[in-house]
């Protein structure tokens, strides 16, 4: 376990009025790999994240993080990772360059956080824009925002929810660059959840498809691929799922 990133075993999640969100998923994201979770809405994956991003806490089971359990020991965690929800808010009435500041300091002192901000505003490309107030943005120039400073704070494992939600293509084939650049150069743990299979087909090192809470498929996209005879991951999960249903 000492090479494992994420190690989650058998981990339940039971919400108000018995809905299961997890049940008995267990998979691992090995360092300085880039793991995605796929499957339709409803089955587990952001409840998944959260957990991991110490934000909810499962019901049972394990679930660590470079050893560190996410229940017992939140704050450690926290020291290592960085989230991107699905919907990430940004402060309204601040400025781009102001929200990105702010969010940097947090983790950041010194000349640390000056190279870091120059960092931050370089990936997000928003230029001027920087200088106006979030409020005025597009859902996509928040989303470019909040990914810039969570790459640029380069954490040991980076945590991202559907991470070109909302961005044109152009702004998609360049958010997936950067996850690529920063977990080659920076050796950053990614793990993301998606819907476009397209996306994770390009930058998953291994995929898990998970289904009703838990996974009923786990590899590499090709050996998924080969093992379903299947021409892409959407036709990998039609099958997986369709004998899931029949077990």
């Amino acid at each position: 376990m000492d090479t494992l990133a994420v190690y989650v075993e058998n981990l339940y999640k039971v919400y108000a009025k018995s809905t299961i969100a997890l049940n008995g998923l267990s998979f691992s994201v090995k360092q300085g790999e880039i793991y995605a979770l796929i499957g339709p809405n409803g089955s587990g994956k952001t409840t998944t994240l959260r957990i991991l991003a110490t934000l909810i806490k499962p019901s049972s089971g394990k679930a660590l993080v470079f050893g560190y359990d996410v229940v017992k020991e939140p704050l450690k965690v926290r020291e290592l990772i960085n989230y991107l929800p699905e919907e990430a808010g940004a402060y309204r009435d601040l400025t781009g360059e102001d929200f990105i500041e702010f969010m940097l300091s947090t983790r950041f002192k010194g000349r640390e956080l000056e190279k870091t901000i120059s960092e931050a505003v370089e990936i997000s490309g928003l230029g001027r824009d920087l200088k106006r107030p979030v409020r005025t943005y597009s859902k996509g120039m928040k989303r470019i925002l909040a990914l810039s400073v969570v790459l640029a704070s380069k954490p040991k494992l980076l945590i991202l929810d559907e991470p070109t939600a909302g961005l044109d293509v152009e702004k998609s084939v360049y958010i997936r660059e950067l996850i690529k650049k920063y977990n080659r150069e920076y050796g950053i743990t990614v793990l993301l959840s998606s819907h476009n299979m397209l996306e994770v087909e390009y930058l998953a090192h291994r995929v898990g498809i998970i289904y009703k809470g838990k996974i009923i498929g786990e590899g590499t996209p090709g050996e998924l691929k080969e093992k379903t005879r299947s021409q892409n991951l959407e036709e990998v999960f039609i099958k997986l799922k369709s004998t899931a249903e029949t077990k």
